[in-house]
């Protein structure tokens, strides 16, 4: 345990003008679940004129212990306020909080432990928008216990508004840089980033809320022009190259770079209205690119992002702005599809007077499936899939549809070509007056016992595809989130027989959250025993000594495949069984057992015996014991002309019962009380 004296947590909130959102802000800090006694807040007013410093003095008066106000004259941005935080900070970690904004109740207690349960260096805690503010989202998907900026996508996140173990800081002589107007977190994240032990994300609780300010005073929002943006990307561009040796690890994070900052760098260049800044600016820009743009990274990109960053690397600021404008307007131009390539008619393609390459039109990649599901049945062992399939944008011409079953985890796949079907009415809804889709239509069968080369499907989780070829394009996707109301989407296992006499479990059903179709072959997710409830045994009125056992069933089973099964003392018996209600379909189940016959056959010797309702087939094990059913009296009846009985046994849990003759002697003893 640290010592008591060091907080665990320096929270360092910069204030200036922050009113009235500080006091919920320091607020949220103090009422931590990770104790008071573990946390100290350091706040900088820097020099507000809105109250903002009266308050944070109010509040450390009202929490000595823990809340520390510095008061300082403006600086002009949050570098200068956060550095004097860090300079008074005691704690092993240091929180960077903004007053506009708030935490979790349980956010640094989550922070701290993860850092501590895996030495990790810096944490992220889930961010949550408030008031419209928009929040990063990409990386917080699940916990990561451990991860970097390679193999995550923690780098998207460049704000400081996160958890850094405190020697990582002062190791590294980390500070914000009080140069710049905007973008000076992200050197300091960056760096903090690459040099970390390494980085946790806490994804299941909502730590950080990220709040959007009535007044819209946010200064990255505020800050106009294009040379404050570019100020801070030629920083990073450097510190880049400076840190990370591989090219392609460089491209991992370039990405982000080129995605983001340098987009809106583009968008502030189009708003500038003095020719000479302006200038200056797309000179700056075009060096950049040129300098740091791959052709491998540009190919990562969507055509539209590719061919503005042609533009803009090669200083065609008018033509930048004229597709700046297209894309803005959402124009929509037929797709250009040549030798198996899908181009986006954007204004200049294939201008000779600008001689811009083909690749920066190219969508081939962008291009995906469309699909629509009316039919998902399996029916015995054949699946039956009806539908429309086809390449969004592109023409169905000289078309193609097949169906392809790959198994999740091995990754091996079987195609079935469908037969085509005409679909006049998908070109109507969704054709959008410009692409014909009326060859899109689907139907195949497929036999799950010769799926796999003329074998039986081998157990495992079978995702569906629908792979299409369009005028030499092929793509496909995965299948089955956008289907008919009439399907039913209840996962429901069938009992599937082999003609070798072999039983085998298949379960349709759709994946969740996606809702994409696929076959469960084998059990792997959906047990048929789950499916199976056995509710209650009685005795059949009218006929002494048959037991009547009911039940539901939410799984497809043909007459044979269920039985009733006896056990006594390491021997099993399969009884005979009258079934009433069908077990083709889900529903309830009866099943009624003479147990006198049983016993008078000998099929039942004199005994105690268990029964359960199981699966016939002996490769699919699965056995739902019948419950007990308190207060059944004895059931009375002959065999070969002797009094016998069938006696529930009260104190067991499963339906058991003692078979047996009756002892005249023992009856007389009983009667007249004799020895006892």
């Amino acid at each position: 345990m640290p010592d008591a004296a060091v907080p665990d947590v320096s929270v360092v909130v910069g204030a200036y003008n922050a009113m009235p959102y500080l006091t919920r802000c320091v607020r949220s800090v103090v009422d931590q679940t990770l104790g008071r006694d573990r946390i100290e807040l350091i706040a900088v007013n820097d020099g507000s004129t809105d109250g903002t410093g009266e308050e944070l003095d109010r509040l450390a008066e009202e929490f000595p212990s823990m809340v520390r106000v510095v008061h300082q004259e403006n600086s002009g941005g949050p570098s200068a306020p956060r550095n004097a935080g860090i300079e008074l900070a005691r704690g092993r970690f240091i929180f960077f909080l903004d007053a506009d904004d708030y935490l979790g109740e349980e956010a640094l207690e989550r922070m701290v432990a993860m850092a501590d349960a895996n030495s990790t260096d810096v944490v992220l805690g889930k961010m949550v928008g408030v008031g419209g503010r928009g929040a990063p989202k990409s990386m917080f998907k699940r916990n990561q216990p451990k991860t970097d900026v390679f193999g995550s996508a923690v780098y998207w996140t460049l704000n400081p508004l996160k958890l850094f173990r405190r020697e990582l800081i002062e190791r590294l002589g980390l500070r914000f840089r009080t140069d710049m107007r905007t973008g000076e977190d992200q050197p300091f994240v960056s760096m903090a980033y690459l040099h970390a032990s390494g980085i946790s994300v806490v994804a299941d609780y909502d730590c950080y809320y990220w709040v959007e300010r009535e007044d819209g005073n946010n200064v990255t929002r505020t800050t106009r022009g294009t040379h404050p943006r570019i100020k801070y990307l030629k920083v990073m561009f450097e510190l880049l190259a400076r840190e990370v040796k591989s090219s392609a690890k460089r491209d991992i994070l370039l990405r982000r770079h080129f995605d983001v900052d340098i987009k809106s760098a583009l968008r502030h260049l189009l708003r500038e209205t003095e020719p000479e800044i302006r200038d200056s600016a797309l000179a700056e820009i075009q060096q950049m690119i040129t300098a740091n743009l791959s052709e491998e990274l540009a190919q990562r990109y969507p055509a539209m992002h590719r061919l503005r960053l042609h533009l803009a690397g090669h200083g065609m600021l008018e033509e930048l702005r004229e597709v700046t404008r297209f894309d803005q307007a959402k124009k929509r131009d037929k797709v250009v599809v040549e030798k198996g390539r899908a181009y986006g008619a954007y204004p200049y393609f294939r201008d000779p007077a600008r001689g811009i390459p083909d690749h920066c039109f190219d969508i081939t990649r962008q291009l995906g499936v469309r699909h629509h599901l009316d039919t998902a049945e399996l029916t015995g062992s054949e699946l039956h899939l009806a539908g429309h399939a086809y390449i969004h944008t592109v023409d169905t011409v000289d078309t193609a549809i097949e169906a392809v079953l790959r198994e999740r985890d091995s990754g091996v796949e079987y195609s079935f070509p469908a037969e085509s079907v005409s679909a006049p009415g998908v070109t109507e809804a969704v054709g959008e007056g410009m692409y014909e889709y009326g060859e899109s239509g689907f139907r195949v069968t497929v036999d799950t016992l010769t799926a796999a080369d003329g074998q039986m499907l081998p157990s495992g989780l079978w995702d569906l595809h629908m792979r299409v070829r369009s005028q030499g394009i092929v793509k496909e996707g995965r299948t089955g989130n956008k289907r008919s109301d009439s399907i039913d989407s209840e996962a429901r296992p069938r009992l599937v027989h082999t003609p070798d006499g072999a039983s085998h479990v298949i379960t349709p059903y759709f994946t969740k959250p996606y809702g994409n179709f696929t076959l469960d072959v084998g059990q792997r997710k959906h047990r048929l025993q789950s499916h199976l409830k056995v509710e209650k045994a009685a005795w059949a009125e009218n006929a002494p000594g048959t037991v009547v056992i009911s039940g539901h069933v939410n799984a497809a089973v043909a007459p044979g495949d269920l039985v009733v099964r006896a056990s006594s003392t390491g021997r099993t018996v399969d009884l005979a069984a009258f079934q009433t209600g069908s077990l083709a379909a889900p529903g309830p189940f009866e099943f009624h057992v003479n147990l006198a016959k049983a016993f008078a056959d000998k099929a039942l010797p004199a005994g105690v015996w268990e029964l359960a309702v199981c699966l016939s087939s002996p490769d699919l094990p699965a056995t739902v014991w019948v419950p007990n059913t308190p207060g059944l009296a004895t059931a009375r009846f002959r065999r070969r002309g002797l009094p016998a009985y069938a006696k529930p046994m009260e104190k067991h849990q499963v339906f058991s019962v003692r078979l047996a003759l009756v002892d005249p002697v023992a009856g007389l003893r009983r009667r007249f009380g004799i020895g006892i």
